[in-house]
């Protein structure tokens, strides 16, 4: 589990433990893993390791990975959940914000894969779960590069479901809408500079474009994660499953 400090992956490792799972979780802030882990570990009795790790870093995914599998075993799971996007306008987007944000996404989401892929190829069994975003179905104003990077997960996703079809590994995309999390309170934050307005007005104008009038939770996107990462859910691959509250068909 990448980016599972906090937000929806610290929801996803829950969920994974809760349900008898060794869990791995990696990040960039070791304070906040540890802090996951331990309280995993407390409150499901699981197999929690933390480890830091920066999805953009080759070298750094490698060992990680690595180690997770020496202390782990090797994974059966992998969820790519690690990503982040900053907004701009098309023209205020430069090559740094652009690189950043399709490393973190884009190229994280591959090297983390590649890392996993091997081995459940070898055992016939695994599950891939991306968690895209609805950036990945449709666009937003000012965050180009961030739906670049989460089509081109989905893209991926696809392409690798084709791929291991008959192989036992299932690759799927969970695609969150706004969901209560430090990005979604940018997103009001940002709302409420462009607008001149305060949070909460900020945050009515952005729950006026859901169908549902609220902002999704993380247990709830954890809880989709989940039920792809069964064992009954073999014959679903190559999906992307909206977590959004009717935002996206």
């Amino acid at each position: 589990m990448t980016g599972g400090g906090r937000g929806i992956g610290a929801a996803v490792a829950d969920a994974l433990a809760r349900r008898g799972a060794a869990v791995t979780v990696m990040g960039r802030t070791m304070g906040t893993l540890e802090s996951t882990a331990a309280d995993l570990r407390q409150r499901h009795g699981a197999a929690v390791l933390a480890i830091e790790c920066d999805v953009a870093d080759e070298n750094a995914v490698a060992r990680a990975f690595a180690y997770a599998a020496e202390q782990q075993g090797d994974p059966y799971v992998l969820v790519n959940n690690a990503g982040g996007g900053e907004s701009a306008s098309f023209l205020d987007t430069d090559r740094e914000l652009w690189d950043w944000t399709i490393a973190v996404n884009l190229t994280g989401t591959y090297l983390c894969t590649a890392r996993v892929l091997p081995a459940m190829l070898a055992a016939g069994a695994g599950r891939i779960v991306n968690i895209a975003s609805t950036a990945a179905l449709r666009g937003y104003r000012t965050m180009a590069a961030y739906c670049a990077a989460k089509h081109g997960v989905l893209g991926l996703t696809r392409a690798l479901a084709l791929e291991t079809a008959r192989k036992g590994v299932t690759v799927n995309a969970v695609c969150p809408g706004y969901t209560d999390t430090d990005l979604a309170q940018e997103a009001v934050l940002n709302i409420a500079a462009a607008r001149n307005v305060s949070k909460d007005e900020a945050l009515a104008i952005l729950l006026k474009s859901m169908p549902q009038g609220r902002l999704t939770t993380a247990a709830e996107v954890a809880g989709a994660v989940a039920w792809l990462c069964a064992p009954d859910s073999s014959a679903v691959t190559g999906i992307a499953l909206p977590v959004a509250g009717g935002e996206v068909g």
